[in-house]
This record gives structure tokens, C-alpha cells and sequence, in this order.
């Protein structure tokens, strides 16, 4: 009997673990972690998995430890890792947002753009990034890693600190105004150049793509379902946005249509009202797993 042949694939461990343990279960991979915290357990045995933090991901897959992983866009250029890029998957901690590498300084501070940090003493997690983010404007400053709590540092220890951001909350928290904008990153499905030049990895991974994309696209989206008479059927499907046309199925009493139509989940409170003034009965509003166009 022949072996299973696997993929192993890396999640990030930290910031963005619990969600995407959230969108690979949506997705359909169920995650669970053990008494071996950084090898969880999934119900799909053609995946063996790891749990590494994010930062590391790209160069293990680089190397060829790790066939493919999920990790920030940040982290791969700050490796400046050689992978092959999948997908792009616009979540992070916080929402379905890019997420920023900023420079920021204490509110008092007379460092107002880039050029105002010659000299300066500068703390990051990012080195690379930040490193190159001076070279591209001509700024040589003293770029020193920070091993966490950037944001408390200044101005105490150093001048500015480039950092993470999704909503500025926690750099306001600490009194900090945020400068430039060093990098945009969001998270990416990469892949190991070998593994993904090898036919049967390449198919699993790009099954994942898709269902992971699958799983981003429902996020914001909702199935509507409801039942109307003929009478009124032309002016409710008129005011129903869908991916292509609503579904209009007769039911089994003569004169009543079943229609349903997937639709942006913002719009719902707007439209529900408007559809029961046209006409519509027993709508039903359904959260979505996945919507795979």
C-alpha cells in the first residue's frame, strides 16, 4: 500500500495565529494544537504542520524545511526570502486590512519626515526594512533591533522607532504620531520553489489557495433567501445585487417563487426593508463559509 505523500506547511505562530486558525477552518482544514505546541494536528492527512513564528517562516521554506506557509509580506522582503508567491490573503489580527510598518516619534517631536532622521537612533524590529527605507531617502541614522515594546522606548532610549500598526491605537496609546509609512504588508500563501515545481505538491498547494480565498471572499459577504409571489418577483430580483444573477426557483405552490442571491453583508440592513415594501416574505439572512467565484 503506498505512503500518503504530504505537504508540511507553516502557520504564524503569535499575532496573526488565531486568525488564521479562524480562516483555515472557514476554509475547511480544522487546526488543533496539542501537548507539542509548535506541531499542530489538522484532519487532512496530505498536511503536516508546523507552527513557527511569522518572522521565520520565509526562510525555512527558502531553505526547503517547510514546503509552503502563510506569513506577512513585512517578513518575507525583511528575510528578503527567494519563494514562490501564491496568494495574497488581505487579513491580519485585527480585520481584513494591510497592515503598516511605520516611523514614529513622541508627539513633541521636531522629527517631522524622513529627512529629519540623519543622525538619529532609530528602533525597529524590522532592520532590513528600515535600513532600506533610509537608503531610498538618503538618511544615515543608527538602526538598532528591538527585541518587543518598540513603542515604549522612545523617547527615552532613542529618537524614533519604526513599527507595526493596524489601527495606531497602541502608538497613541504611548503618545507617539506616526511620521511615514516604511512598508505595507499583508499575509501571503508562499511556496518552496522545488515543492512548488512538483506536480503533486503544487495541486495541494493551489487547493489551499483557493479555498483560503474562498474562505477571505465570504468574510464580508451573506446568502439572502426569500419567497415571493410572481406578481412582485420582476421588482424584488431588480433590487438584489449577486455575483451574477439572483436564483429564481418556482415553489411548489403555483404563483410563489424561492429566490436567493449572495450580496455584500454592509448592504443587508439597507436592503431588507426596501425588499419587504416590494413584496418579499420569509427572508433569511445566512453566514457564509466560503464564496469560491
Amino acid at each position: 500500500m503506498s505512503q500518503t505523500r504530504k505537504i508540511i506547511l507553516a502557520l504564524p505562530k503569535g499575532s496573526l495565529q488565531e486568525s488564521t486558525f479562524s480562516m483555515m477552518k472557514k476554509a475547511g482544514f480544522n487546526f488543533r494544537l496539542g501537548s507539542r505546541a509548535y506541531i499542530p494536528t489538522v484532519d487532512d492527512p496530505e498536511i503536516e504542520a508546523r507552527l513557527i513564528r511569522a518572522q521565520e517562516i520565509s526562510r525555512y521554506i527558502e531553505q526547503g524545511v517547510l514546503d509552503a506557509g502563510l506569513t506577512g509580506y513585512d517578513w518575507i522582503t525583511e528575510n528578503q526570502s527567494d519563494v514562490h508567491e501564491v496568494a495574497n490573503l488581505v487579513y491580519a489580527k485585527a480585520g481584513l486590512r494591510p497592515v503598516r510598518w511605520v516611523v514614529a516619534v513622541p508627539n513633541d517631536s521636531p522629527i517631522q519626515s524622513a529627512k529629519d532622521l540623519e543622525g538619529k537612533r532609530i528602533a525597529t524590529e524590522a532592520v532590513g526594512l528600515t535600513r532600506q527605507y533610509l537608503k531610498n531617502h538618503g538618511v544615515n541614522a543608527d538602526v538598532e533591533f528591538s527585541w518587543g515594546a518598540t513603542e515604549v522606548k522612545a523617547p527615552e532610549l532613542v529618537d524614533a522607532i519604526v513599527d507595526i500598526t493596524e489601527t495606531g491605537s497602541s502608538l497613541r496609546a504611548n503618545n507617539l504620531r506616526i511620521v511615514d509609512t516604511v512598508l505595507e504588508s499583508t499575509t501571503r500563501l508562499i511556496a518552496n520553489r522545488n515543492a512548488w515545481n512538483d506536480p503533486w505538491k503544487r495541486k495541494k498547494i493551489e487547493q489551499i489557495a483557493l479555498l483560503l480565498r474562498g474562505a477571505l471572499a465570504a468574510e464580508t459577504k451573506v446568502l439572502i433567501k426569500l419567497n415571493v409571489q410572481q406578481d412582485h418577483l420582476d421588482r424584488v430580483t431588480q433590487l438584489l445585487p449577486s455575483l451574477h444573477a439572483p436564483t429564481v426557483n418556482p415553489l411548489a405552490t403555483s404563483g410563489w417563487y424561492s429566490v436567493e442571491s449572495v450580496m455584500d453583508e454592509s448592504v443587508v440592513r439597507e436592503i431588507i426593508p426596501s425588499l419587504k415594501e416590494a413584496g418579499a416574505e420569509g427572508i433569511i439572512e445566512i453566514g457564509l463559509n466560503k464564496v469560491v467565484p
